[in-house]
């Protein structure tokens, strides 16, 4: 007869776990996680086991199974490597009418345990006849497909409300978040940017309605001030809107100025960070922004406004005099200010700098040149926005990787 799937709400009811060895060691913190008063009872468990008893999590008793162990127990998990033992538990579990699942014998078992996963609130549970492997496997392509949202959820009853403020990542659609891209994939509206992971645009469902937010460099431009209405207008229609940013939200996206917009008018607001362009872009192009005995500070600034123009607040200054990695956005209009503003504070000519275009993305490319020549190279070389610049001695720790790769495999 094929079995009847439950979810037990475990929370405050006691569960007896006998055995201490490695199936107990999947199956305990999992027990935990559902709130439920495990007692161990097993002469030895595993350091993993052992650590949730110090932390208090569950209680052990150091000793083998005996009768009346399952008395006052909800459910029972026979864990042990002993046939015999499991038997005796299960025996005394199904006297008592106590469920009891066996980890030997799946026939003789009372009950199974599923092959289990967890995506948000979503909790999917898979059986297989009593095949563990063959549960697991489909456990896992469920998974996957509602982490990565090709198995969409929209029509949930719990539809998120208001609006999203998404991190996508450096570029790369694969570099989203997956909290990012289940939200993606339960909009009704998606709003946006330029440097937002534009491919992830092609797999939403055809009525998901997408407004272009661009703002291109020294082109036409979306004023942030309608943006900010474009999230209100929508979300109080009752609309669930995503924001899709690049990179980071509150990594120089304005994604700030989004959330106070929004809570000034009632919309709640929830933000997903994402992985920022100032570190993503240099390791995809293997420069390392700290390394040890190299640079133990890295700093991360707009560039946007030249050094010396009023309103600008970055300290080139500091920056010259220090020895740290410079991460610069937005620089590529002005870098022959800003080298010669480092140059001017401290900052040696020969100061390993990289250029990387595009990062991430099929097409990325990077320029390597020094303070004082990389303003001519860049310009010689036609680099366009966007792209990060990367200042300092790490540049070096790439180069010396590259070249390590190189020598592999050669002969001596």
């Amino acid at each position: 007869m094929p079995p009847y799937l439950i979810g037990l709400r475990l929370d405050g009811r006691r569960v007896v776990v006998v055995g201490g060895g490695r199936v107990a060691g999947r199956r305990v913190p999992a027990l935990v996680a559902a709130g439920a008063d495990v007692v161990l009872v097993s002469p030895e468990i595993t350091p993993s086991l052992e650590d949730l008893v110090v932390a208090g999590r569950i209680v052990w008793h150091d000793r083998p199974y005996t009768d009346g162990d399952c008395a006052g127990a909800w459910l029972v998990h026979a864990c042990t490597d002993k046939a015999k033992v499991n038997a005796e538990v299960a025996a005394a579990a199904e006297e008592l009418r106590v469920w009891c699942v066996r980890a030997d014998d799946a026939q003789a078992s009372a009950a199974w345990t599923p092959a289990t996963g967890r995506v948000g609130e979503t909790t999917v549970g898979v059986l297989a006849g009593g095949d563990p492997r063959r549960a697991a496997g489909l456990r896992d392509a469920v998974v996957d497909g509602l982490r990565d949202a090709t198995l969409a959820a929209r029509h949930s009853r719990a539809k998120p409300v208001g609006v999203a403020l998404v991190g996508g990542g450096p570029g790369d659609p694969g570099l989203i978040t997956v909290r990012g891209r289940q939200l993606l994939a339960q909009a009704d509206v998606v709003v946006t940017d330029r440097l937002a992971p534009r491919l992830l645009l092609d797999e939403l469902s055809p009525d998901v309605e997408v407004i272009d937010a661009a703002k291109i460099p020294y082109g036409r431009t979306v004023a942030q001030e309608r943006i900010n209405d474009l999230l209100v207008e929508h979300a109080s229609q009752g609309r669930f809107v995503v924001r899709l940013k690049g990179g980071d939200p509150f990594v120089f996206g304005r994604g700030s100025e989004e959330v106070l917009h929004c809570a000034r008018h009632g919309i709640p607001v929830t933000v997903v960070p994402g992985i920022t362009s100032a570190v993503a872009v240099p390791s995809a192009a293997g420069i390392p922004v700290t390394h040890r005995g190299v640079a133990q500070e890295f700093h991360v600034v707009s560039a946007h406004l030249a050094p010396d123009v009023p309103g600008s607040t970055v300290d080139w200054a500091g920056l010259g005099r220090s020895t740290g990695t410079l991460v610069l956005l937005m620089a590529v209009e002005r870098m022959g200010l800003i080298a010669t503003a480092l140059m001017r504070y401290g900052r040696s000519p020969d100061t390993p700098v990289a250029v990387i275009q595009d990062g991430t993305l099929q097409d990325q490319r990077t320029l390597t040149a020094t303070l004082g020549t990389v303003a001519d190279e860049m310009v010689a070389a036609g680099v366009r926005p966007p792209a990060i610049v990367v200042i300092g001695d790490v540049v070096d720790v790439a180069r010396q990787i590259d070249m390590t790769r190189a020598d592999m495999g050669r002969d001596p």
